[in-house]
């Protein structure tokens, strides 16, 4: 993959009508090394299902509140509140407040492993899986638990 420089703005977006809209800035080929992607939630909008993994991950509010959900706790964030994840670390970040909330996340990818545990405290923020699911070192794959939710459709650009 050759080097690149995109806006945000101009990137490819995709959006999801429960886990809002995002970019990875990938051109094609996705990173080997790391994820990076840009979220742009609605109020009560998660950026995904509550989960652990086998990589490190990191998120830093750039607009708006948030209330992280993380190993069966909550806390509030606000603009430049930045969040580390060591591997298999439960977590999601669902948008709180008025406003849309941005967050930019990134993550390693070293390893494949993700689990999505079964989490009242997630399930109460629309966040949770069904029942658990294991993949990776940790587990058989087998039907994925994002099955009968909102499939990605390409977007504008929100910001």
């Amino acid at each position: 993959m050759e080097w690149f420089v995109v806006n945000a703005r101009d990137a490819k977006w995709l959006d999801n009508e429960k886990f809002g809209a995002y970019t990875r800035f990938e051109q094609g080929a996705r990173f080997e090394q790391i994820g990076i992607n840009v979220s742009v939630l609605q109020p009560g909008q998660p950026m995904c299902l509550y989960h652990g993994e086998a990589d490190q991950e990191g998120f830093l509010v750039l607009a708006g509140e948030a209330t992280l959900l993380i190993e069966g706790e909550e806390r509030a964030l606000g603009q430049w509140d930045y969040v580390h994840c060591p591997p298999w670390t439960e977590h999601v970040i669902v948008a709180a407040g008025a406003q849309p909330c941005v967050v930019l996340a990134v993550g390693a990818r070293r390893h494949r492993g993700v689990v999505y545990p079964l989490s009242a405290l997630a399930l109460r923020h629309g966040a949770g899986a069904e029942m658990e699911h294991r993949y990776g070192a940790e587990g058989k794959a087998g039907q994925s638990p994002y099955t009968g939710l909102p499939e990605d459709r390409e977007a504008t650009s929100p910001l």
